[in-house]
This record gives structure tokens, sequence and C-alpha cells, in this order.
């Protein structure tokens, strides 16, 4: 008795460390008096909750998705448009029922751009059911592509999106009446603390990164995240033992998408404003290598390859100069931190090739 619950102490133990950590690290960088190292974390913690939404398409169910940005997109494109003054602007009768702008509630918004999301994933996943591996991914990368050039191009004869130059303007989370753009200040008697506006969005981000990963653990501990993973390991066996491959596969892409659109929601309040370059390829090929990196299927080595591929190239971008200086100028900075992110990963690759942190049961049937 006391042997089987030595574990699970250390378990517990062990995440109430990580959880005090991630409680006071805003605060600590907070303290070095720059908000750039605050927003990088930020934006780290956007990715591994898109990475999570990703590996239950890719890690779960063994399917290939190259496209997982459209849905960021749609839920980012979404609160700009139903939170800024972007419609009234441009369509006088949505000037007339709105005067300063639609504005509607970031709590309202995220429910409908995780419905919208889902919808959008079923939509893509119905047409591509019958579709494995190489052909699945050429497919899906080709729907990321036409969603960007859709928003890209939507600025006419209506202007929709606002093309190129995409939206700005976008509100603010408010959260328990404060606006979020705004710093806080708490004060207890004499003692003060100012948290500054990219902290308390931090706080923000991680409620819902902590609420994606408790979902996905429920998920992966279900019937549907066994039948899942039976569809990964063997489609043909899974199809024989009755599990209803078509529904299981459609219902993989929707809950990924429903992250990627709450996702988007958060970007896009964040940076206060969306753009279409921030939804290119090489944004979805960097979801996948985070997902493939970490160990698919796996969510604590999901949630490594996310923090670990975010906050990469910002530590070699201080690496880059002092080598650009060595080249007498020859490669740019940015050439350089691109080269020193793909070694780093052939590298880890070489040597891990199952992932930094593999699942334990997926890594024992490969090695057999």
């Amino acid at each position: 008795m006391t042997q089987a619950s030595a574990p699970s102490k250390g378990r517990y133990v062990a995440f109430a460390a990580a959880a005090l950590a991630m409680l006071v690290l805003p605060l600590l960088l907070q303290a070095t008096g720059s908000n750039s190292w605050m927003r990088i974390v930020d934006v780290a913690l956007l990715y591994v909750m898109l990475a999570l939404g990703l590996n239950i398409v890719v890690g779960f169910a063994g399917l290939l998705d190259l496209g997982f940005i459209a849905f960021f997109a749609v839920g980012a494109y979404l609160y700009s448009l139903l939170a800024s003054s972007h419609l009234a602007d441009n369509f006088p009768a949505i000037a007339a029922m709105f005067p300063n702008g639609i504005h509607l509630s970031f709590w309202i918004v995220i429910f409908l751009a995780a419905i919208l999301a889902g919808l959008t994933g079923l939509i893509l996943g119905y047409p591509v059911l019958k579709l494995r591996g190489d052909y699945l991914a050429i497919v899906t990368l080709g729907f990321g592509e036409i969603v960007r050039i859709f928003m890209l191009n939507l600025d006419r004869p209506i202007n929709i999106t606002n093309g190129p130059k995409g939206i700005a303007g976008v509100d603010a989370v408010t959260v328990f009446g404060h606006n979020m753009g705004q710093r806080l200040t708490v004060s207890l008697g004499d003692w003060s603390y100012t948290f500054e506006s990219v902290t308390l969005y931090y706080y923000l981000i991680l409620f819902f990164v902590v609420l994606t990963v408790v979902i996905c653990y429920r998920l992966a501990d279900s019937r549907i995240g066994r039948a899942w993973m039976a569809i990964r390991e063997d489609e043909i066996a899974a199809k024989a033992m009755g599990i209803n491959t078509r529904n299981l596969k459609l219902a993989a892409f929707g809950t990924s998408a429903t992250f990627g659109g709450v996702a988007g929601v958060l970007f896009a309040s964040l940076m206060r404003g969306v753009y279409p370059e921030s939804f290119v390829l090489m944004e979805s090929v960097m979801i996948v290598a985070m997902v493939v990196l970490g160990g698919l299927g796996h969510i604590p080595g999901v949630i490594l390859g996310a923090l670990l591929l975010a906050g990469l190239p910002e530590l070699l971008r201080h690496l880059a100069g002092p080598l650009h200086h060595l080249t007498d100028g020859r490669l740019a900075p940015e050439i350089l931190r691109q080269l020193l992110i793909a070694l780093a990963m052939i590298v880890i690759m070489l040597l891990r090739p199952r992932g930094l942190w593999p699942a334990p049961e997926h890594g024992k049937a490969l090695s057999k």
C-alpha cells in the first residue's frame, strides 16, 4: 500500500512545484523591467494550447493535419470583427445599429469562436475521411492556404477583413470589470504591487491552457480517446472491432479545431489586432514540429515541445548576433537563427527519434 502510494505522492509534489513556478514566473520576469520576455512567454503558452489541440488529430488519431493554423485564423478574425469598430466603419447598416462598433464581450465571442472553428473542422474533415498519410497532409495544407489567401483578399469588393492591412484596434479582455489592456495595482495597507498588462494576460492564457490540459487528459482516458488511438495504430483492425472510424475522425477534427479557435481569440486580444502574416504555412509546420518533437500523443511531451520550439528562436536570437559579426556580415542574423533552429531540431530528432518525452505505451509498441 505504501509502495503504491509513493509514486502518486511524488507526482502531486511535482504538480505543486510546477504550479508554484508557473504562478511566480511572471512576477520574476516583470521584475526585470522589460515586458518583452513576458510577451514571449504569453505567445509560448498560446503555442502550447495550439499544440495540444493539434495533438488530438495527429497524436491521438494519427491524422497528419498541416492546415491547423486555419482554425487559429478563424478564431482570431472572428474576435477582431466582433470586438472592434471595423464592421461599423465599413457597413452603414451595422453602423446604424452599433454607432461605435459591435464590441461584443470576449466571453461570448470565445464561445462563438469555439463553435465556428469546430464546424470548420468538420467541414474540412468530411471530404478527407478516406485520405491517409501524404494525401491527407497535402489536402489539409491546401485548406490552410485557402483560408489565409481568403482572409488576405477579402477586402474587395466589400471590405470584410481589411486585406493585408489586417484589423487593428481590437478590444482587450475585461475580467471582473478591469480592462486587461491596462495595468492593475493591488494595494494592501502600505504595500502595493502593479501587474503589467502582459502579466495579466499571462494568467488568463494560463487558465485556458490548464483547462485544455485537463480536457485532453480526460479525452485520452475516455472511450473516444482509446478509439482514436486504436485508429492511429491500425485503422483496419479498429474497423474490424466495430469502431465507427468515420464519426471518430470527424470528432477528432472538430475537437482539435475548437482549441485552435479559442487560441485565436486569445491571440487577437493579446495583440490587439490580427494580420494575415500570422497565419502562414510555416506556422502550421511549426505546430506539427512541436507535437512530433515533444512526443506524439503524450501530453507532457507536447507541452515540452511547444515551450522549447516557441522559446528556442528567441534564445538563439542572442546567439545569432555574435555569429553575424564572426562571418563579417555575410549571413544575416535571421538566416543564422533559422539555421541554428534547424540544426538543433535535427540533433534532437537523431538522439530522440520518438520525441523528447514519448508516450510510454507508444514507445513500447514502437520498440517491439
